[in-house]
């Protein structure tokens, strides 16, 4: 089995818990709309992109708008998620998280971001996690949303490792599944019921560490 030189990060869910802010602005967006959303709705948009999670939205609402109205309020969904996380700060990094990059850094292995969002930067920098990572691929680096692998090999690109020696954590169905077109090993965070692809799952990183790689 190929040696672990780098592991990969998703942000939301995985290394902080920014859903429940999507969620807020989704539902909000719902209520204006004139329909409910709830968090078992909310699900069906775990790691998907801004338009397909609105159309999935309005899909639930029953409603049809052209292209130019669901622009406009995908953009006043993001203006009021990104009020929300400018608030963030180093308290709502999700636990055993940081104390796990830390070990990781601390035993050589690069660290990675790969995630869809367009504000990762701000979420990093508010949460003082910026500094752990040796390469940051996020929303505004690549083309393609999850299951398509860019954003990861993209990552292994800049890192100068191969697929086969990285590790991505996931806590998305599509994040795992992206994980393995990349030719990656991955963790899922969360449950074995939807996380089932990969090729270890844990309900958080509270309690991983450096030798629970091994496992893999």
């Amino acid at each position: 089995m190929t040696t672990i030189n780098a592991c990969l990060f998703d942000l939301d869910g995985v290394l902080v818990d920014t859903a429940k802010y999507h969620f807020i602005a989704w539902k909000q967006l719902a209520e204006e709309l004139g329909f409910t959303f709830t968090e078992e709705d909310n699900e069906r948009l775990k790691g998907v992109s801004r338009m397909a999670s609105l159309d999935i939205l309005l899909e639930i609402g029953g409603v049809k708008l052209d292209e130019e109205t669901k622009l406009e309020l995908a953009s006043k969904k993001n203006a009021w998620y990104v009020d929300y996380i400018s608030k963030m700060d180093a308290s709502e990094i999700l636990p055993g998280a940081l104390e796990f990059v830390k070990e990781l850094k601390s035993q050589g292995i690069k660290v990675a971001l790969g995630s869809a969002s367009k504000n990762a930067m701000l979420i990093l920098n508010n949460t003082g996690l910026t500094p752990y990572f040796d390469a940051i691929i996020d929303g505004t680096k690549t083309q393609s949303a999850k299951p398509d692998p860019e954003v990861f090999l993209l990552g292994a690109q800049e890192l100068g490792i191969t697929p086969a020696e990285c590790v991505v954590f996931e806590d998305a169905e599509a994040g795992v599944e992206a994980a393995i077109r990349a030719g990656m090993r991955s963790v899922g965070i969360g449950s074995p019921q939807t996380l089932g692809r990969a090729n270890l799952v844990v309900p958080t990183l509270a309690n991983f560490s450096f030798n629970s790689l091994k496992e893999l």
